[in-house]
């Protein structure tokens, strides 16, 4: 639609530059604008909809100079003014998020009078075209709706109810000339301030048209507003069969749906699609309530939804206060504490007992959000503002606590716990439980858990029937070795009652089994996944326990896990991201980061060799886009989206379109606010970055910015096994500057600092032998088998690793007997490993190739099981074969594993001597074999094809020649 208007627009200013006097061609421009601009605003493109508007307003304005006495052209100008008072947005970015209440005012003053003084100009427009054209009904109505509106941004007192309104008076005056216009009898309805004379108006217009969608949908309305449900039902019904596209009898049903609280997810979806059809402020602010009470709060929809209405109704406080709350919903808590305070300084148009209640609310949620964005000292002067008042409650009470703790007032915050503590006997169920789980948690945190644990020993036992405190409790339990809140947390557990509760429960039980069976330097990851694969087979839809599951087989680091994990995220779910410690987008982005395979079913630039790769899994890469597109605010999901397409460029031999991706997405992430923040998770990924960025630059040749950036990295406080690899980074860049003093001095300082993951010593052998670097004997491989070795099932592939690189270390030394023995040696710790099997392969064939004709059976052995082993055969492996199987006088072996290599490689990476071999078998004429590949062309052809990929070779040259011949 916005592409036909825009074509529209085009076509009519070329012919205004044709004749720029045309009236016809100003009149259609502005027409065309007009239409544009509702479609941006149906979109909740709000401010673009208002430019445009100001350029209808420009032409249709031109229009009436060139013919003032044309009533349809005073009519356009009307539209776009009183479309432009609808639409044009407050513009909060003008301001400071942190302004005064006399710059909100005087924001809030400055847009109500743009749109008034847009009303006003609509209104006379209107009354110019009646002057011109009394005898057009629609124009009555038009100002009817114009002078509502003025009337609205005016905030003129109210009238008498006796009293006729000029709005209702022009609608009287439309109906006087066309009273059979179902419509304008709607018109009527809308815009009394009577309710029987509204519904006398509404019903009269469904007399005139039963059909009339508009007419019931406000007549639900009113019946709602009057406490007639059922009629208001009946009438929303009506309205939405008749007209599914309409979005007033959507709200209505949401309406009803949350008057009943176990429809709370059918209330947020009418709602939601009430939204979607109609971006009205009301309706995106009721979205937003629904959504706190159903859990969607975080949602995109929402977040969207509440910003579109804050630009259309700044003045209202629940506006600010909602949005405060899906701030907080997305832990972006400065921000939430700067709509709080919006909302505080909106609240002073409302009237006094209102104004008190809702003061209340507001500032209790501004005092969380400062707490929790870390600014204490505000949050605590907020909760002894409300102290003085009386007006601190239950939860101000927590919050004030937990100020007075953050700010090391232990003394007074327990003494305030206390004070909340003694209070609980005279709290309703739900805030008695909520303080009883505060006051838990708040004294492990305080006074450690042999307190905590004993305070619950002493509570009355009829506490424990509620789940949150089951919660509480059993968290509490998983932390204490000696089990001391066992019965306790047995009783408690028989209150759980819901699914949702039940599988939270089992959640917890695993976080528990990993403290309770883990060592002094590990967690017990095993037992936690054993609990939630038994778990599992009981609930096996619940994303919660799958998500947790994944989560733990990625933190156990054993070999083929990662594929396992990937398996149990379902990114199908309806709301994959919600439940766990880890949504199913980051485990799907964290797998594949640890793995290149998951999600990769078309190997064209490597070739994974893992037995149990996930060929069917969707794209990680795209994943993690459709997430971000969703949340653009969600840093963990940008954070993987960096690593997992840097591993994308790392495996394509890093394509300059792929580095100019990563250097944006990687300077938009570290100028986030979120990486300023000093704890350990925010620094590390911040650390993470800084490599990233510093490998894009090694890649692209810049080595000043990348020892710069991996300087950077180096500096931040993370423990020495992590700093390690920005010493590495350093040590690769040295290399390629040929700076062998600083060299020297990065190789010594990864030796001091080491590392427990195998993978940087491994890099750290490749680089010793490659520039000759001096150390103490044997230190580095020393320092390999000092990495931790609990994770038992990972730990002979991983030495198998290290044989590989000495066994490849000893080939490029021209020292093949040696690296025969150590690719044998690896194949023993790692024998279902084809690239382990392949290098033993090829070694035993080369020594064949040198006389020890021994060999060549242990190269067929390795080489058959390489052919076998892998989903995705390996290049290479069956020409070695047919090699193999030729030196011992096999043809049909030979011709076998000759057509075998064929399809392991991709087309556009086919090497010439593959299509040498080709003609090979080419030239062995079978008609009964004339329908396999290698028939497909003459044996001059295939000869030609290798010339063609590698012209160089004199051995290809020749045998054309004899073919020719």
């Amino acid at each position: 639609m916005l592409g036909s208007f825009r074509q529209g627009v085009e076509a009519f200013q070329q012919a205004l530059e044709i004749s720029p006097k045309s009236v016809s061609a100003h009149y259609g421009l502005a027409s065309g604008l007009l239409c544009l601009a509702k479609e941006c605003n149906n979109l909740g493109a709000y401010r673009w909809g208002a430019t445009v508007l100001e350029e209808a307003s420009k032409v249709a304005w031109m229009c009436t100079q060139l013919a003032g006495n044309m009533s349809s052209i005073w009519k356009l100008h009307g539209d776009i003014q009183l479309t432009y008072a609808k639409c044009y947005p407050w513009m909060e970015e003008d301001h400071s998020l942190e302004f005064d209440v006399e710059a909100f005012d005087n924001s809030i003053l400055s847009w109500k009078r743009t749109c008034c003084l847009a009303a006003k100009t609509a209104r006379c427009s209107y009354q110019r075209a009646l002057h011109l054209s009394p005898w057009q009904a629609n124009i009555y109505a038009d100002i009817a709706v114009t002078s509502d509106l003025v009337d609205s941004f005016d905030n003129s007192p109210g009238h008498e109810l006796s009293a006729w309104q000029p709005s209702e008076k022009m609608a009287l005056g439309a109906l006087l000339l066309e009273g059979d216009n179902s419509e304008f009898w709607v018109a009527l309805g809308c815009l009394s301030d009577h309710n029987a004379l509204k519904q006398h108006a509404l019903i009269r217009g469904l007399h005139l048209n039963v059909s009339l969608a508009v007419a019931w949908a406000y007549l639900g309305k009113l019946y709602r507003k009057q406490g007639e449900k059922q009629f208001a039902r009946q009438a929303f019904d009506c309205a939405r069969s008749i007209d599914p596209s309409l979005a007033l009898p959507w709200a209505g049903m949401s309406a009803d749906f949350h008057a009943r609280e176990s429809a709370a997810g059918e209330a947020y979806e009418s709602c939601l699609r009430a939204v979607q059809i109609l971006p009205l402020a009301e309706f995106q602010m009721g979205l937003a309530k629904l959504a706190l009470g159903s859990g969607n709060l975080s949602s995109s929809q929402v977040f969207g939804a509440i910003r579109q209405a804050m630009q259309r109704a700044p003045h209202y406080p629940e506006c600010h206060n909602l949005t405060g709350l899906v701030y907080e919903a997305q832990s972006n808590y400065r921000s939430a504490a700067a709509s709080y305070r919006l909302a505080r300084y909106a609240i002073t148009n409302l009237p006094g007992s209102d104004r008190k209640s809702h003061m209340t609310d507001i500032s209790i949620n501004l005092a969380r959000s400062l707490s929790r964005a870390g600014n204490a000292l505000d949050a605590l002067q907020e909760c002894e503002d409300l102290k003085k008042e009386g007006l601190l409650d239950v939860e101000g009470l927590q919050i004030y606590a937990f100020s007075l703790w953050q700010l090391g007032k232990t003394e007074l915050a327990l003494s305030v716990a206390r004070n909340l503590a003694v209070s609980v006997s005279t709290m309703e169920q739900t805030s008695a439980a909520a303080s009883v789980v505060f006051i838990c948690r708040f004294l492990y945190h305080i006074s450690g858990l042999d307190s905590a644990i004993n305070s619950i020993l002493k509570m009355p036992k009829q506490l424990f029937q509620s789940s949150k405190i089951s919660f509480i409790v059993s968290a509490i339990h998983a932390l204490d070795r000696s089990n001391r809140l066992e019965s306790v947390v047995s009783s408690s557990r028989y209150y759980l009652k819901s699914h949702e509760e039940i599988t939270g429960m089992h959640f917890l039980i695993a976080l528990g089994k990993l403290i309770k069976h883990g060592s002094e330097h590990r967690l017990g990851y095993q037992s936690g996944i054993d609990h939630l694969r038994k778990a599992l087979h009981m609930y096996p839809n619940s994303s919660l326990l799958r998500n947790l599951l994944g989560y733990l087989l990625l933190c156990s680091e054993e070999w083929n896990d990662t594929h396992i994990a990937t398996r149990c995220c379902d990114i199908d779910a309806t709301n994959p991201s919600k439940g766990g410690l880890k949504s199913a987008y980051e485990i799907l982005g964290a797998g594949a980061v640890a793995c290149y395979a998951v999600g990769n079913c078309s190997p064209k630039f490597s070739y994974p060799t893992c037995t149990c790769q996930c060929l069917n899994e969707p794209g990680a890469i795209q994943q993690l886009q459709k997430c971000l597109r969703r949340e653009p605010w969600n840093q963990n999901i940008r954070y993987l989206l960096v690593l997992n397409l840097l591993q994308k460029a790392r495996e394509e031999r890093f394509p300059c379109h792929l580095c100019i991706i990563l250097e944006r997405l990687i300077s938009v992430a570290l100028s986030d606010e979120v990486y300023h923040n000093t704890g350990m998770s925010y620094e590390y990924k911040k650390f993470q970055l800084l490599l990233c960025a510093s490998e894009i630059c090694l890649q692209g040749g810049n080595l000043t910015s990348c020892i710069n950036r991996a300087k950077n990295a180096s500096s931040i406080m993370l423990p020495d096994d992590c700093l390690f690899f920005a010493h590495l980074l350093l040590l690769r860049a040295y290399a390629l500057e040929c700076d062998t003093v600083n060299l020297q001095k990065e190789y010594i300082r990864c030796l001091e600092l080491k590392t427990d993951h195998h993978i940087g010593w491994i890099c750290l052998k490749f680089i010793e032998y490659r520039y000759e670097l001096q150390s103490d004997l044997d230190i580095l491989e020393s320092s390999f088998k000092e990495c931790s070795k609990e994770r038992m099932n990972s730990w002979n592939r991983w030495r198998a690793l290290f044989i590989l690189v000495q066994g490849l270390i000893s080939i490029w030394s021209q020292d093949i007997i040696s690296a025969e023995q150590f690719f044998a040696q690896a194949c023993s710790l790692a024998g279902d490993e084809s690239s382990l099997l392949l290098c033993h392969g090829a070694t035993c064939m080369e020594l064949s190739r040198q006389g020890c004709s021994q060999f060549l059976s242990l190269a067929v052995r390795s080489l058959t099981k390489a052919q076998k082993g892998p989903l995705i055969p390996l290049p290479i492996v069956s020409a070695l074969l047919a090699q193999a199987a030729g030196s011992l006088g096999s043809k049909e072996k030979w011709e076998k594993n000759l057509r075998l290599e064929w399809p392991t490689w991709p087309q556009e990476m086919r090497p010439a001597e593959l299509f040498f071999q080709m003609h090979l078998l080419a030239r062995q004429l079978k008609a009964s074999s004339a329908s396999r590949i290698e028939f497909c062309q003459s044996p001059e052809k295939w000869v030609l094809r290798a010339i063609h990929t590698n012209p160089s070779c004199m051995r290809y040259w020749k045998v054309l020649q004899k073919l020719v011949e």
